[in-house]
C-alpha cells in the first residue's frame, strides 16, 4: 500500500537563522563575495551589509531567502544558514546579538532533585546555566530591545520557570556555580586551600566535605601548586560548603579518576534537600547516569543554535541523546545512533599468526613512589587499556615503554619499537596555523585518503585547519593532538586520556577513530582512560594497576576485558550493568538490589552477551 504524503509548504513550517562566525569573518581580507553574490542584494534590498566600520558582515534573516549562495562563496567559510522548525520561534529564550548563537527553551529544575544536562560543546549548556543562576537576563531573542522582567515572567507563565524566576528576582534564591575551566582558578585567586575554604565556610561542613573529596592532605598547599584533579575537587568543595539554594556543577568529573568521579557524585548528591535546586552538566555518561534524577538533552548546531528538550527519566534521556532521536517531538537531530556493542576480539588462531611482543618485569622508583611492572606481552591489532586511580603509575608505565625514562635495573630488554605518544597534558608551543603544524609534523599522513577518511574527517580537523594553534579550545587541541599522534608512523601508539575536554559525542567518535585506526594499521594501542564507557568500548585487554597511589603500586600483566574489569571494579567496590538497548555500561547505585546481587556473585562487571 502506498500512501501519498501532502507536501509541506517550506515557508509555513520553517524559520531561518543566519550565523556569521566572528572568528572567521574578515571583511578586510576578502572581496565581500557574500554581498556581491546575494540575489536579494542584486534586487536592491539590504540583505547582506558590510560597512567599513563593522568587524563582520550582517545578514538580515527577514530578507534572506535561504539560497545558500553566500555560504558557498565565502572564502573563510564564516556563514551558516539554518532552517528551523517554526514552532521554535516562539520558544526563543536568548540571543546574544544579530547573526549569533540562539538558545530555545530552558531546562526546568525541580527542588529536591538533581537535573542533568547532556549535549555537545557549543550547544548552550553554559548559557542555560547562566540564565538559571540569574547571572544573564534572558532577552527572548530581542537583543536590540531587551524585554523587562514583567514581560519575561509573562513569557514563562504557566510553567515552573515562572515561580523559579520570581524567586530569583525577589532575591530568595542564591546561586553558586562550579566553573567549567578549573585550570583557570589559580589566575583568579591566591592563597592556600585552607585559607580559601575558611573564607567561604558558611555551613560548618568543611571537614566532612574535605574528607569526602580527599582534600585533607593538601589543605596547607598553595592554590598554584595543585594538579588538575586537586583543583577540580577543591572547586567542588568550595560550592558545597556555601549556603546556597541553587548549586550548579559544570563538568565536575574532568581530571578525576573513576573512584574520585564517584566520590564527587556522592558529594554532590549529599546536597539534596527539599528546597534546593541542583543542576549538573556532565560528559561522562556513566557518571551523569549515577548523579541525576532526571535529564534534559540539548540538540542543535554547535555555535549556531541549541534546543532544550523536556525533562526525561535518566535512562530515557541518555538513550535519546545516544539515539539522536527525540520521540516526543518526532525529531531526528543526529544521522546515526551511537551503540556500544563491543566488537569481538580477534580469534585465537589469528592472534597466533600476528606479531608477539614481550616486555620484561621492571620497576621504577621516583622519589617516594615505586612502581613494579609484571612481565607481559601484546600483539598487533589490539588495544590495551590501563585502568587505575590517579597516582598509580599509568603514565610512568607508558613512559617506560616509550623509553622516555629508564627502568631501575639498568636497561631492561624492552622490545625496540617505534613509539608515538600523546601526552596527558597538551601545551601548544606552535605559533602558526593548525594546517602548518600538521604539514610540519605528519606531512605524508594528513593528506593520505585513508587517513583522511579514518581520522581527519571524523575528528572534524577540517573545521579548524585555518585557526591559530594558540587560539584553540581544549577540545580542539585534544582532537589535533590525537590526529598528530595517529599520523606519526609507529609500531605502538601510547595515548594518555584521549577523552579530556571532549564532549560525550566527540568521546565516542574519538574512541571509534582510535579503534578503527589500530585495527586497519595492524598496530598496538595502549590507552589510559577514566571515562568508563570509552574504556570498555576501546579495550581488547586491560592492565590493572593496584596498590597505594603515590606510594607503591603494581602493574599487572594484561588480561581479558571481563576479568580485568572485574578485578578493577572489585578494588573500587563498584558494580556495573549493561543497558539492554544500546549496551552502554551503567553504574549500579550503592547497596541497591542489583549491586548486592552482583557483589555476592563476584560479578562486578556484568558482561551480558547481547
Amino acid at each position: 500500500m502506498s500512501s501519498k504524503k501532502k507536501p509541506i509548504e517550506e515557508s509555513d513550517k520553517l524559520t531561518r537563522i543566519a550565523i556569521v562566525n566572528t572568528d572567521k569573518c574578515k571583511p578586510k581580507r576578502c572581496r565581500q563575495e557574500c554581498k556581491k553574490s546575494c540575489p536579494v542584494v542584486r534586487m536592491g534590498k539590504l540583505c547582506i551589509e558590510v560597512t567599513p566600520g563593522d568587524k563582520i558582515a550582517s545578514i538580515s534573516e527577514e530578507l534572506c531567502i535561504g539560497c545558500g549562495i553566500c555560504v558557498k562563496k565565502c572564502p573563510f567559510e564564516a556563514i551558516t544558514i539554518i532552517n528551523l522548525p517554526s514552532n521554535l520561534e516562539k520558544d526563543t529564550t536568548h540571543r546574544y546579538s544579530q547573526n549569533s548563537f540562539k538558545l530555545h527553551r530552558l531546562p526546568i529544575p525541580r527542588p529536591g532533585e538533581v537535573l542533568g544536562l547532556v549535549g555537545t560543546n557549543g550547544i548552550g549548556k553554559s548559557t542555560a546555566l547562566k540564565i538559571l543562576a540569574g547571572k544573564q537576563k534572558p532577552n527572548l531573542g530581542r537583543y536590540s530591545s531587551p524585554p523587562d522582567w514583567n514581560e519575561i515572567l509573562q513569557h514563562f507563565r504557566g510553567s515552573e520557570l515562572q515561580n523559579y524566576f520570581t524567586k530569583i528576582l525577589e532575591d530568595d534564591l542564591k546561586a553558586l556555580i562550579k566553573p567549567q575551566y578549573v585550570d583557570q582558578i589559580p589566575k583568579a585567586v591566591k592563597g592556600t586551600v585552607q585559607q580559601l575554604l575558611d573564607k567561604k565556610n558558611e555551613k560548618d561542613n568543611q571537614n566532612e566535605m574535605c574528607q569526602m573529596l580527599e582534600l585533607d592532605k593538601i589543605r596547607g598547599r598553595g592554590i598554584e601548586q595543585l594538579s588538575g584533579g586537586e583543583l577540580q575537587r577543591f572547586a567542588c568543595a568550595m560550592v558545597c560548603i556555601q549556603a546556597g539554594d541553587i548549586f550548579m556543577f559544570d563538568e565536575p568529573s574532568s581530571y578525576l579518576d573513576v573512584k574520585q568521579r564517584l566520590k564527587a557524585a556522592v558529594t554532590i548528591r549529599s546536597l539534596i534537600a527539599p528546597d534546593k535546586f541542583i543542576i549538573v552538566v556532565e560528559h561522562d555518561l556513566s557518571v551523569l547516569d549515577y548523579l541525576s534524577d532526571f535529564i534534559c538533552c540539548l540538540y542543535g548546531v554547535p555555535g549556531a543554535y541549541g534546543v532544550v528538550t523536556m525533562p526525561f527519566s535518566v535512562r530515557e534521556g541518555i538513550n535519546i541523546f545516544l539515539d539522536g532521536f527525540v520521540p516526543t517531538e518526532n525529531l531526528r537531530f543526529r544521522e546515526e545512533s551511537l551503540v556500544f556493542k563491543v566488537a569481538e576480539s580477534a580469534a585465537e588462531e589469528e592472534i597466533k599468526r600476528m606479531n608477539h611482543y614481550e616486555y620484561p618485569a621492571m620497576s621504577k622508583t621516583m622519589g617516594e613512589f615505586k612502581l613494579e611492572v609484571v612481565q607481559g606481552q601484546f600483539t598487533d591489532s589490539e588495544i590495551i587499556v590501563l585502568l587505575g586511580e590517579n597516582g598509580t603509575g599509568k603514565t610512568t608505565f607508558i613512559r617506560l615503554l616509550a623509553g622516555a625514562i629508564p627502568p631501575d635495573e639498568g636497561s631492561a630488554d624492552l622490545p625496540s619499537l617505534n613509539i608515538s605518544y600523546k601526552p596527558q597534558k597538551i601545551s601548544p608551543k606552535s605559533q602558526g596555523l593548525v594546517r602548518q603544524l600538521l604539514h610540519e609534523k605528519i606531512r605524508d599522513a594528513y593528506q593520505h585518503p585513508q587517513f583522511v577518511t579514518d581520522v581527519m574527517r571524523p575528528l572534524k580537523i577540517d573545521d579548524i585547519m585555518d585557526q591559530e594553534v594558540q587560539n584553540l579550545s581544549g577540545g580542539e587541541l585534544q582532537r589535533v593532538a590525537l590526529a598528530l599522534c595517529l599520523g606519526k608512523p609507529a609500531d605502538v601508539y601510547l595515548i594518555d586520556e584521549p577523552s579530556a575536554y571532549l564532549d560525550s559525542e566527540q568521546r565516542l567518535v574519538a574512541a571509534k577513530v582510535i579503534k578503527r585506526f589500530i585495527l586497519h594499521a595492524k598496530k598496538t594501542g595502549f590507552v589510559v582512560e577514566h571515562d568508563f564507557i570509552m574504556a570498555t568500548y576501546l579495550s581488547d585487554r586491560v592492565i590493572v594497576f593496584e596498590g597505594s597511589p603515590s606510594i607503591s603500586t603494581l602493574a599487572n600483566a594484561p588480561q581479558n576485558l571481563l576479568n580485568g574489569m572485574n578485578k578493577f571494579l572489585s578494588l573500587l567496590g563498584i558494580t556495573f550493568r549493561r543497558d539492554p538497548n544500546n549496551f552502554r555500561p551503567r553504574i549500579n547505585k550503592n547497596n541497591s538490589v542489583k549491586d548486592c546481587e552482583q557483589k555476592r556473585a563476584g560479578q562486578y562487571f556484568f558482561y551480558e552477551e547481547p
